[in-house]
């Protein structure tokens, strides 16, 4: 799975592209999984960048705790 991590104002995310139509199953244990500090990523949690019928884009965000 690719992923950038991004962090400002003293949060950090990982995004993740999900256009391809490749959603999580369970985004929040993969959120919970991917966010732990020690044996993930390490991170305050996921935001997954998904199509939109509106705009350009829409952005799902899960918290480290799922």
């Amino acid at each position: 799975m690719q992923f950038t991590k991004m962090h400002g104002a003293g949060n950090d995310y990982v995004y993740i592209n999900c256009f391809d139509g490749n959603l999580p199953a369970d985004s929040a244990e993969l959120s919970r999984q991917m966010s732990h500090r020690h044996f993930g990523v390490g991170a305050d949690g996921l935001i997954f960048i998904r199509k939109s019928e509106h705009a350009d884009a829409r952005m799902q965000m899960i918290n480290a705790d799922g």
